[in-house]
C-alpha cells in the first residue's frame, strides 16, 4: 500500500504537469488562424476519439517502445488528450485577438504570447483541465493492470485496493457460509471494504480542489482590451 499509495502520488503530480503543458501547446497551436493544417489536424486529435487501435496492438506496440514494466507507461502514452485539447482550444478562441495582435505588434513571437499573454488569461481553463487529469491518475488501475503487474514497485494504490476489495469479495462469500453454519458473531462484508475504498480514493482529490476553486472564475479579460 504504501508503494502504491507513493506511486500513485507521482504518477499524478507529474502527470497534471507534464499533459497540461503539451495539451495546451497543441490547443494554441491547433488556434492560430494563420496555421493552414489546423482543421485537419484537428480532424486527426477529434477522430482518436472515436477509433482505437484496439487493447492488443496497443499491448504490443508499448512493448516494443520499452513501455512493459515502465513507469513511463503511466506518463508518456496520456500526454495529449483530444479532449481537453477541444477544452482549452475553445477558450483560447474566445479570448480577443487584438491582446495578440498587440504583442505581436512589439515584436513577440509566439510562444512569448503563449507564456505572457495566452497561459494567464487560461488559468479557470487550465485548472479545470488539470483537475480532470488528476482525477483521471489517481483513479486510474487498469493500465497498472495491463502493463506492470508484474512489478511490485510500480504498482498504484488504486490497484491494491482493487485487488484488496476482490480478495475481500471472495472472501466474503466463503464467511457467509461459514456464518449460516458456525453463527460467527462478525464478519467482514464488501460494503466496508468498499467504503474504506472511497473515502481513500475521494480524499487527495478533495484536498486538491479548493486550491483551484479560486481559478473558476469568469471575466478575467474585461478590461484588458479598450475598443
Amino acid at each position: 500500500m504504501g508503494i502504491g499509495l507513493w506511486i500513485s502520488v507521482l504518477r499524478t503530480g507529474i502527470g497534471i504537469v507534464t499533459q497540461l503543458f503539451c495539451t495546451a501547446l497543441l490547443a494554441f497551436v491547433l488556434s492560430r488562424k494563420e496555421f493552414i493544417f489546423r482543421k485537419q489536424a484537428t480532424f486527426y486529435y477529434v477522430l482518436t476519439m472515436y477509433v482505437s487501435g484496439g487493447m492488443v496492438p496497443t499491448f504490443l506496440l508499448f512493448r516494443n517502445l520499452g513501455f512493459i514494466n515502465s513507469f513511463w507507461v503511466y506518463i508518456i502514452p496520456g500526454l495529449v488528450s483530444a479532449y481537453n485539447m477541444i477544452v482549452i482550444r475553445t477558450y483560447i478562441n474566445g479570448l480577443p485577438d487584438s491582446l495578440q495582435e498587440s504583442a505581436m505588434i512589439d515584436g513577440a513571437g509566439y510562444f512569448t504570447i503563449f507564456a505572457r499573454i495566452i497561459a494567464p488569461l487560461c488559468k479557470p481553463v487550465f485548472a479545470t483541465v488539470a483537475l480532470f487529469i488528476g482525477v483521471g491518475q489517481w483513479n486510474s488501475w487498469f493500465d497498472t493492470m495491463l502493463y506492470n503487474r508484474m512489478n511490485p514497485q510500480l504498482t498504484t494504490l488504486q490497484y491494491e485496493l482493487m485487488k484488496l476489495l476482490s480478495t475481500v469479495s471472495t472472501m466474503t462469500g466463503s464467511s457467509a457460509n461459514a456464518y449460516s453454519n458456525n453463527n460467527t458473531k462478525t464478519m467482514l462484508t464488501t460494503a466496508s471494504v468498499q467504503a474504506a475504498a472511497t473515502v481513500l480514493t475521494c480524499l487527495p482529490i478533495v484536498v486538491l480542489y479548493p486550491f483551484l476553486q479560486r481559478y473558476f472564475v469568469t471575466g478575467m479579460t474585461i478590461g484588458g482590451v479598450k475598443e
